[in-house]
């Protein structure tokens, strides 16, 4: 690898969210928002319920779509009635410049971040392309 192509390597690791907020399926919508609102964030993960199972995602937009928008309950709708599952991962060892590629072909803005099968973080379409961004400027913040 030439030292030009080390330079412009971005891993997934870097970029990353470390301990999504993970809740349970069964919880309801009222209570997804309240952990966003709590935490800061506009997505949870649903966690696996067994080793052959898949992770989950739940997001604001979700919730808006599926719960507030057609006038449903908050208190009555399942976070697993509205989750997305499975959800598309990316290898903390990825570049970012295929991670974005990966999201964009596919029209989503994250991904569950895993490690040897385990997830490790999350990573929003958004912070990749900043920082790929970022790393792209030259000293004078010209592209180089």
């Amino acid at each position: 690898m030439t030292s030009a192509a080390a330079k412009d390597y971005i891993r997934v690791r870097e970029v990353m969210t470390p301990s999504p907020r993970v809740i349970e399926g069964l919880a309801t919508a009222r209570q997804a928002v309240e952990l966003m609102r709590q935490h800061h964030v506009n997505s949870l993960v649903i966690d696996r319920r067994h080793d052959g199972d898949e992770y989950g995602m739940v997001t604001v937009h979700d919730i808006a779509g599926q719960v507030i928008g057609p006038d449903r309950s908050l208190d009555r709708v399942s976070v697993y009635e509205i989750m997305s599952k499975p959800v598309l991962t990316v290898d903390v060892e990825m570049d970012v410049k295929y991670a974005i590629r990966i999201l964009t072909r596919f029209r989503l803005s994250r991904a569950l971040v895993t490690e040897k099968g385990t997830m490790v973080g999350i990573v929003t379409l958004r912070d990749m392309a900043i920082r790929y961004s970022d790393r792209s400027r030259g000293p004078s913040g010209t592209e180089s």
